[in-house]
C-alpha cells in the first residue's frame, strides 16, 4: 500500500508546480474571490430590495456566488491537471516520480486539499457576509441546516476541481475539459435540471448543491445529493488514473 500513496517530496513538488503557474495559482484565489464576492454583489444589491430575488430558498440563496466559484473550480482543476501536457512536462514529472499511481495521486490529493481549504473558508465567507446585507430576514449559522450548508460548500468546490481534473487526465486538453463542463453546468444542467424529479437531479451541480438547500431537491437529500456528486468525480478520477498508467508520456 506504501508503494502507491503519495509521499510527502512528490506533494511539495505538486505544490510547488500550482504555486510557480501563475494561470493555476490565480484561479484557485478565484474560487474564493469569486464566490464571496458575487455573493456581497448580489446580497448588496438584492437582499433588501427584492423578496425572493436571489431564489425561492433563501439557505441556497446564502450560496448564490457558488454559480460563480464553481466556475474557477473547474478552471483550477483542469489547467493545473493541464500543464503537464504542455512542452513534455509530464515527461519530466514522470522521470522525477517514475511511480504513475503515486505521481497521479499526489497531484489530486494537492488539489482537493488546496480546493477544501479554499472552498471551506469560501463558504464560511460568502455565508457571513451576504447574510451581513439580508436586515431581518438573514439566517444565522445557527439555524437548520446552515452549517451543513458551508461545510457543503467546500466539499463541493472541492469535488468540482477533482471531477474537472480527472476529466483533463483523459482528455489531455484543459481547453477541451473547460468547453464541456462550463456549459454543462452554466447551461445544459440548467435547462435539463427544470424537471427535479427527472435526471435533472443528478446533474453533477444539481445533486451537488442538494447539500446548500433548505428543502430537498427532487428524490435526493444533502448527503445523497454530494453523494451522487462524488460518483460523477470518482468516475472522472477514476478514469483519469486509467489514463495516465496506460498511455505514452
Amino acid at each position: 500500500m506504501s508503494a502507491v500513496l503519495p509521499r510527502t517530496p512528490a506533494l511539495h513538488s505538486e505544490w510547488i508546480k500550482i504555486r510557480s503557474l501563475r494561470g493555476t495559482f490565480w484561479s484557485l484565489i478565484s474560487v474564493l474571490v469569486l464566490t464571496v464576492g458575487v455573493q456581497v454583489l448580489a446580497a448588496a444589491a438584492l437582499g433588501r430590495a427584492e423578496e425572493g430575488g436571489m431564489g425561492d430558498d433563501p439557505l441556497l440563496a446564502a450560496f448564490y456566488g457558488l454559480n460563480f466559484g464553481q466556475i474557477a473550480a473547474i478552471t483550477f482543476g483542469a489547467t493545473a491537471f493541464s500543464a503537464e501536457f504542455h512542452n513534455g512536462a509530464l515527461r519530466t514529472s514522470l522521470t522525477a516520480v517514475p511511480h504513475r499511481t503515486r505521481f497521479y495521486l499526489s497531484k489530486l490529493s494537492m488539489l482537493g486539499a488546496l480546493a477544501l481549504v479554499a472552498g471551506q473558508l469560501a463558504g464560511l465567507l460568502t455565508f457571513v457576509a451576504g447574510q451581513s446585507f439580508m436586515g431581518q430576514d438573514a439566517l444565522e449559522l445557527g439555524d437548520p441546516g446552515t452549517v451543513r450548508a458551508v461545510v457543503g460548500c467546500g466539499l463541493y468546490l472541492t469535488l468540482m476541481t477533482l471531477f474537472a481534473a480527472g476529466l483533463t487526465a483523459v482528455l489531455r486538453s484543459g481547453v477541451a475539459v473547460l468547453g464541456i463542463l462550463i456549459p454543462f453546468v452554466v447551461m445544459v444542467s440548467f435547462i435539463v435540471g427544470a424537471a427535479a424529479d427527472g435526471v435533472g437531479q443528478f446533474m453533477p451541480d444539481r445533486a451537488g448543491q442538494a447539500m446548500m438547500r433548505s428543502q430537498q431537491y427532487g428524490d435526493l437529500g444533502p448527503w445523497a445529493g454530494l453523494g451522487v456528486l462524488a460518483l460523477w468525480a470518482l468516475t472522472a478520477v477514476l478514469g483519469g488514473l486509467l489514463a495516465v498508467r496506460r498511455r505514452d508520456a
